[in-house]
């Protein structure tokens, strides 16, 4: 148990800590950064190599965005083999349609609860 902490700490920190660097050091969006992130989870998901990652670091893999690009192509990749071609347009909306959902419901409570603050 205390060796599964660990790797995700370690891999869920590093994934998060190249992002940081990546909004300090280069003039690049945060936006744009997490784009980056999704497609490349969706591309290292599609060859195969994200898998030895979540392997090794299980939730500190999977929890970030390049998890949610992970998803999305395993979920497609799932349809196809069993819809063929429809797949493609389905897969990652079945793969991703259950944390998507909480987003908007654990946001829609936040926005209940919390106070928004306007622009100074």
């Amino acid at each position: 148990m205390g060796d599964k902490l660990l790797n995700a700490f370690l891999v869920g920190g590093a994934l998060c800590a190249i992002g940081q660097l990546l909004i300090d050091k280069t003039k690049l969006t945060s936006a744009r950064i997490m784009v980056m992130y999704v497609t490349l989870g969706v591309f290292l998901g599609g060859l195969g190599i994200y898998q030895k990652l979540v392997d090794i670091g299980g939730a500190g893999a999977t929890v970030p965005l390049m998890g949610f690009g992970y998803s999305l192509a395993k979920g497609v990749m799932k349809e196809v083999d069993q819809n063929g071609l429809l797949g493609a347009f389905t897969g990652g909306i079945k793969a991703t349609a259950g944390g998507i959902t909480a987003a908007i419901i654990f946001g829609y409570i936040a926005s209940l609860i919390a106070k928004p603050q306007g622009r100074r």
